[in-house]
């Protein structure tokens, strides 16, 4: 009892010497008090601030220094543009931008062969096919919404409203048959030499035959035709008619060929090649083996071209900037029709895709693109959804955990394939040189056009401005003049790096869509994988056990 006692005066004796303090003291304590909470509360803030600085630094040092490439290769074109560099001053300060594109590309060969090889060897039959259509359904769906999105956007902003005299053609367009152009696509499919399909490509030329057509004879003669100065005048047009025949000229398509490498063709044969290894069970062992680490050392070099990375996206900026001649030409006609294109691909990337994304797998997709933002920066300095693909890889797998069974699928038959940017951007060009023609398109020849530019967009390579070629074949089944493909050249560099960083999104969200349809799949593989370690651990006959098979199995029989 005492002690409550002696508490109780305590406390009361502390109310009694607060009451004697002044106001003047009672707000200096405070003050105080105060001071010195909030020096402890910024030192804490300081040194949690700085931790966090400095992780967030070194975590995502590759996309700041990425993104700082970017600023500064635009910054560096604009300082430099009134110094009207000529065209081998350009060259040469836009040099290590093109050893960066020559490192990318020289990883994507042996990439693409080994990472689908070793992702199909890895899935048995059924679980590959299964992720095969639900891959195939994602690009097809995606192409033709992105080609919807195309024709409408030029239907209601109608950028082609006026003449082509105000347009300037630049350049020159190889004319291509669609017949031929979709004929060779197939026999891309199957090169009948692996080596040249790492270099050379199927691609059909066209050679002028000239040939003689007989001119059939009249015998019904008159009496009048039987007068001298008629029968001489019907000679002569005779003779005429039959100079004229025998000029008849005839386009015939030959076989030929083009630089690049066939990614079709190489893609088709390690599919297949991938599928008979992982058949083969044991007997394929060493060959997926083989696959396997040369994908390893494939990725471990683009660990290394990595830090190159935003050194030669500068110089690729900058380079490309200043070789325009004149800014001005973004203007006008032109101008409308840049608006719409990055309008309807900026939709399709930022609404459509994410959207999807969302619907199929209920996640955030945003953390998920946050994840990919050096492979989108990469493919808008490179220009080429092959020489990203590397980047893509290391994207996918390290920053946002996608199953490599899953990467080693889809993004190398991604790359080849699946085209949206390419495919809104043919369609809305399409649409846009028949506005500048004051061509009225009905409906049917709209829904050529969304055909054809789905299937030319599979067609595109995944190299800078493939799209060009291709979209001759839209032109054509409409009856467009193809030569009118020059008028958007001048705008065709910027536009080529907006889809193509479209398309490295698209592939690269479809691998995370796919993922989440196959994990199923992927959970009972694994599944099997470990009951078959555990039955190898537990065999009857196994007592002897070498080191390192005693290492990888702890449950195994004591070696001897």
């Amino acid at each position: 009892m005492s002690e409550k006692d002696g508490n109780v005066d305590s406390l009361f004796l502390k109310e009694d010497s607060a009451k004697d303090l002044s106001p003047e003291k009672h707000a200096h304590n405070w003050k105080n008090a105060m001071k010195k909470r909030a020096s402890h509360t910024g030192r804490n803030i300081r040194q949690i601030t700085c931790s966090r600085i400095w992780g967030f630094l070194r975590r995502n040092a590759f996309v700041i220094l990425t993104v700082a490439a970017v600023v500064l290769g635009i910054a560096l074109a604009f300082a430099l543009r009134p110094y009207n560099m000529s065209y081998r001053q350009i060259k040469y300060f836009s040099f290590p931008g093109e050893l960066l594109m020559r490192m990318l590309q020289m990883l994507v060969l042996p990439l693409i062969v080994s990472s689908l090889v070793t992702g199909m060897a890895s899935l048995d039959s059924k679980a590959s096919g299964k992720m095969g259509i639900r891959a195939v359904v994602y690009y097809t769906v995606t192409t033709l919404i992105a080609v919807f999105i195309g024709i409408v956007m030029v239907i209601i902003i109608h950028p082609g409203k006026g003449t082509k005299e105000n347009l300037q053609s630049q350049g020159k367009i190889e004319r291509v048959q669609a017949t031929d152009a979709i004929l060779d696509l197939i026999r891309n499919m199957f090169p009948p030499n692996l080596v040249e399909a790492c270099f050379k490509q199927y691609k059909t030329q066209y050679n002028t035959k000239i040939y003689t057509v007989p001119v059939p004879q009249d015998q019904n003669y008159t009496e009048d035709q039987l007068n001298v100065s008629i029968i001489l005048e019907n000679v002569t047009r005779a003779m005429g008619k039959l100079q004229e025949m025998m000029n008849i000229e005839e386009v015939v398509p030959v076989p030929g060929s083009a630089g690049g490498v066939n990614a079709l063709g190489l893609v088709v044969f390690s599919m297949c090649f991938g599928l008979v290894i992982g058949n083969m069970k044991e007997q394929g062992r060493a060959l997926k083996d083989f696959f396997d680490s040369l994908n390893e050392a494939i990725m471990r070099l683009v660990a290394i071209i990595i830090w190159y990375a935003p050194i030669g996206i500068m110089f690729l900026i900058s380079g490309k900037i200043l070789e325009m001649e004149d800014l001005l030409v973004m203007g006008g006609q032109l101008g409308m029709y840049t608006i719409t294109v990055i309008v309807g691909l900026l939709i399709h990337a930022l609404v459509v895709l994410p959207l999807l994304f969302f619907i199929v797998t209920r996640k955030n997709p945003w953390p998920f693109i946050g994840g990919l933002l050096q492979a989108l920066i990469t493919a808008l300095g490179t220009s080429s959804s092959s020489a990203t693909l590397p980047i893509t890889f290391k994207c996918l797998e390290q920053n946002n955990g996608v199953d490599k069974r899953v990467t080693r699928f889809v993004l190398p038959v991604g790359a080849t394939i699946n085209m949206d940017g390419t495919a809104l951007y043919e369609a809305l060009a399409a649409i846009f040189i028949a506005q500048v023609n004051n061509y009225e398109l009905n409906f049917g020849q709209i829904i050529t056009i969304s055909i054809t530019a789905t299937a030319a967009s599979i067609g595109a390579a995944g190299i800078p401005q493939a799209g060009l070629v291709t979209m001759v074949i839209v032109l054509t089944s409409v009856g467009l003049p193809t030569e009118d493909i020059t008028l958007i050249i001048a705008v065709d560099w910027f536009l080529d790096r907006l889809r193509t960083t479209t398309n490295v999104l698209g592939d690269s969200l479809g691998a995370g869509i796919v993922e989440h349809l196959s994990r199923h799949e992927l959970h009972k593989q694994d599944a099997e994988m470990g009951n078959s370690i555990l039955e190898e651990c537990e065999k009857p006959y196994q007592l002897i056990c070498s080191e390192n098979d005693t290492q990888k199995h702890p449950n195994c029989e004591t070696s001897m």
